[in-house]
């Protein structure tokens, strides 16, 4: 619920905006060029930030003087009063600078707030700018040192700087997780636990009919359980994601990723495995000497066009690795089918890799991973989850589409085809 001087505020801002559009009034500034030249002298920055604050006091002037009429004289339009003057700011270049400001008032005796004071005052450009920059490694101690344009400004100290940043986290993992998702036509998701400063966090990667990805979702678990991946697939479907369109879904073998998949999705989903996962179970179980032997033998499995061929080293692979380590062989056995699925929709090679693993996000979180390191103590709460979050929107921002995007209407087909046929395989049962 928006509070009284909240509404006040916005009020303002509406009765200016209207202002503006009805007189369309021109602001003009005039600047000696001894001055001009003065500040240029310094830094071409220096002189547009200085024009920029004095067109913004010039606006505010202007709004001033067309609600107060002219001085000294009585007019029957006059709106307000002059009132009193007081320190005030304004926010320019992501920073606070202090001026002094005109208070009104009405002829009843209540204040009338300025549109176009509350319009330059307002600190969401603060925040995003301080999201923005941290992203990029600038800390909270070397903020001030590096942003700072005005002599006087302020708001950037390191607590500021930090209580802003907290903030404009929290409103972009907001923003995550709230955006809808009805509109975007997906061929495939990849979803995946990752490891993340002594918790588990839970992702949701889109593959587009385009191919381009689009983070979905993210859920902060202690283990990578069933409660926590029901809940992040149902946070999915509340954002208007179709369950029931025949998509691939690429996971990474965690049986509460499978089991909540399929009871969302039903036959409409196809699970691919994870290649690269299945290799690391595998190599995980077999003595140093063995391990590079095996695993080019995996590589060269997984790198054969033809589901039958694929299948067929797989199952001499088994019998090697029985002979081998019996745990070997039933790591390799365990949702080996899976393993296959871009196999048997007879995906082109590119695209066939790309959809092969969940490296995307783990490319993703390679870069919170880095954005972290200088993080020295997280706190309970939101902490992990705000900067997970950060980091997944500045991915996403740098994401290209996926290898071999132009074979994905051929992917569609096949997944289309191959839903008929489920479709016609449960009829006849019931039948």
């Amino acid at each position: 619920m928006k509070k009284p001087y909240q509404i006040a505020a916005g009020r303002a801002l509406q009765r200016m905006r209207q202002w503006a559009e009805e007189r369309n009034p021109t602001v003009q500034l005039v600047l000696p060029m001894v001055e001009i030249l003065a500040l240029a002298k310094r830094s071409a920055g220096e002189l547009v930030r200085e024009a920029g604050l004095r067109v913004i006091l010039l606006a505010i002037q202007q709004e001033a003087d067309a609600l107060t009429g002219t001085r000294h004289q009585h007019g029957p339009d006059r709106q307000a009063l002059r009132w009193s003057r007081e320190d005030g700011f304004v926010v320019v270049d992501g920073q606070k600078v202090p001026i002094e400001r005109r208070r009104l008032r009405s002829k009843n005796g209540g204040e009338v707030r300025l549109g176009t004071y509350q319009l330059f005052q307002q600190t969401r450009t603060l925040e995003d700018e301080v999201w923005w920059k941290m992203l990029r490694g600038l800390t909270t101690r070397n903020y001030p040192l590096v942003t700072r344009s005005f002599a006087k400004s302020y708001g950037i100290e390191k607590s500021a700087t930090s209580e802003r940043f907290i903030q404009a986290s929290r409103d972009k993992l907001k923003e995550l997780m709230e955006r809808p998702l009805s509109e975007l036509k997906l061929c495939a998701i990849v979803i995946d636990g990752t490891p993340f400063k002594g918790r588990q966090m839970i992702a949701a990667i889109g593959v587009g009919s385009d191919g381009k990805k689009t983070v979905l979702g993210l859920r902060e678990g202690a283990t990578e359980n069933a409660t926590v991946v029901r809940e992040l697939l149902e946070e999915l479907a509340r954002r208007g994601l179709d369950f029931s369109a025949p998509r691939l879904y690429v996971l990474d073998g965690a049986k509460a990723l499978h089991s909540a998949v399929k009871r969302h999705a039903g036959a409409a989903a196809l699970i691919q495995r994870c290649q690269i996962h299945k290799r690391r179970n595998v190599l995980d179980q077999l003595p140093e000497q063995y391990q590079p032997g095996i695993d080019r033998k995996l590589l060269a499995a997984y790198a054969m066009a033809e589901y039958a061929d694929a299948r067929r080293a797989l199952d001499q692979l088994h019998q090697e690795l029985d002979r081998i380590n019996p745990s070997a062989a039933r790591s390799l056995e365990e949702g080996m089918e899976e393993t296959l699925t871009v196999h048997k929709l007879r995906v082109p090679e590119l695209l066939r890799k790309s959809l092969a693993s969940t490296n995307i996000i783990e490319s993703a979180f390679s870069v919170a991973e880095d954005l972290c390191r200088r993080v020295k103590r997280w706190r309970e709460g939101d902490h992990r989850e705000r900067w997970a979050g950060s980091a997944l929107l500045l991915a996403e921002s740098k994401f290209r589409r996926l290898k071999g995007y132009r074979e994905i209407p051929q992917l569609l087909t096949a997944l289309a085809d191959l839903h008929i046929k489920k479709g016609l395989a449960a009829k006849s049962k019931t039948a």
